[in-house]
């Protein structure tokens, strides 16, 4: 079988039916990373000889007839956000250079505790705090499709290695767009769940504070069935982060498509995107009309005030949430732009702005009585050149943040090309606790689309 992009699923089947084993396919991986990432600059960590011995072992417990889970055999790559026991764990700050965790992040304990295999950890921005995937330890990731351009931040590493095939998956974060941006630059896929689905316990940027909600961990592949798959594995109370509920998943596999009422947007009233942005998004508007899902061309409400809101509250504590976890690092310079436009405001206006937040959420949530889901643009622009994400004008990532305000699942999958070739995705975006209904439009847009060439590196 091909290896290289085969759905995780198919990987499972396999190691399972003995066709290949555990150790094989870690091995093709390894090499496949080690073959793109002197380009990408994405996998910064590896640990190649733990892997294959975990595969060693995997394949052992198979041939003794014990599964250790869904996902028994399979390597994973995971952000450098994230604690990984006897692993080195930076988050991108120059004082956790050398920082190497006791424990595991929840995510990845649950995904040890399924069978993954963990080959090592993909570059992140600065405490995931930039549209940029950049650091002062190990420098910037590149974009697979065009290494001048940058492949989006904060995780942009890992989507860069499951765009070139170097990593069945990866498990991200997102704070303002911080998994969808990328994947949207990769042409891959990804999901944001709801806010309070899946624990943050371990993650460098950790749970609790003003903007808690914002928050959220999800995993990047190539293909929606990817998602549909990881997503169980990692929900769920940890009874450590507070602000988790055990609300049921159901499964996508459950939704009837047709009589979906579907509301679609270019244009968010902040930021026009490309012309060729608008037309993938067009253009998956028409897909869904066609299924005989209801399909109106409608904004919600309000909407403009996206951008400036969230500005706002990222300020809001004039930036003390930045400096404390650089001290708690013992981190002595950073490279998080927007750290110096925060200017702290008083009890007061602290007050007004989260009044002025709950009104945008409910006028938010108020436009889904009548609307099942919404198909809007992921960003202004298709993947930009490195650097220029930086700086005190964000419009163009409002898109994103929108979905954290609100704390709906959104999820993001590839719908078409630009004329220079690079990737456009598709921000599908449902109720709250329905990233059934998310996860089922998105893999029915996936098929309808067809498939996309890879990513060449030379």
């Amino acid at each position: 079988m091909n290896i290289l992009y085969a759905p995780i699923s198919e990987l499972c089947k396999a190691i399972l039916s003995k066709k290949v084993s555990s150790k094989e396919v870690v091995n093709v991986y390894l090499d496949r990373i080690e073959e793109v990432n002197p380009k990408l600059n994405a996998v910064v960590h590896i640990s190649a000889d733990e892997a294959r011995e975990q595969a060693d072992h995997a394949d052992k417990k198979l041939a003794e007839g014990e599964i250790s889970g869904p996902l028994h055999g399979i390597p994973m790559t995971v952000k450098d956000s994230f604690d990984t026991k006897d692993m080195i764990s930076t988050g991108g700050t120059k004082g956790r250079a050398n920082f190497t965790p006791s424990k595991d992040a929840t995510v990845v304990a649950r995904l040890r505790a399924n069978g993954a295999i963990l080959m090592g950890k993909t570059n992140t921005s600065e405490l995931t705090l930039s549209y940029e995937t950049n650091n002062l330890i190990y420098g910037q990731t590149n974009n697979p499709y065009n290494p001048s351009l940058s492949p989006g931040g904060s995780s942009g590493g890992g989507a860069a290695i499951v765009a070139c095939g170097g990593s069945p998956f990866d498990i991200g974060s997102d704070y303002g767009g911080s998994l969808r941006y990328p994947a949207h630059c990769c042409g891959i896929s990804t999901i944001k769940p709801t806010s309070g689905r899946v624990p943050r316990t371990g993650h460098i940027l950790p749970f609790g504070g003003l903007l808690d909600h914002f928050q959220q961990i999800g995993p990047l592949a190539t293909c929606v069935d990817d998602l549909n798959l990881l997503l169980p594995l990692i929900c769920g109370p940890d009874w450590v982060d507070p602000n988790i509920i055990p609300m049921p998943l159901v499964k996508p596999d459950l939704i009837n498509l047709k009589k979906l009422r579907v509301a679609f947007h270019t244009d968010n009233g902040i930021i026009t995107p490309d012309s060729d942005i608008s037309e993938v998004i067009k253009n998956v508007a028409k897909i869904l009309d066609q299924s005989q899902m209801i399909v109106t061309e409608e904004k919600p409400p309000e909407i403009e005030q996206s951008y400036e809101l969230g500005m706002q509250l990222w300020a809001a504590d004039g930036g003390a949430l930045i400096r404390r976890l650089l001290k708690k690092a013992n981190t002595k310079g950073h490279t998080i732009p927007w750290l110096e436009f925060a200017k702290p405001i008083d009890a007061n206006k602290l007050d007004e702005l989260l009044i002025k937040w709950s009104k945008f959420r409910s006028t938010m949530l108020s436009f889904l009585k009548n609307y099942d889901l919404i198909i809007c643009p992921v960003n202004a622009f298709t993947a930009l050149p490195q650097q220029e994400t930086t700086g005190e004008d964000l419009r163009t990532f409002s898109y994103t943040v929108t979905y954290n305000l609100t704390g709906w699942p959104s999820v993001v999958t590839r719908a078409g090309t630009s004329k220079n070739g690079l990737p456009i995705g598709v921000q599908i975006v449902a109720p709250p606790w329905r990233e059934d209904i998310a996860l089922a439009v998105a893999r029915y847009i996936e098929k309808a689309v067809g498939n996309f060439s890879k990513p060449f590196i030379k």
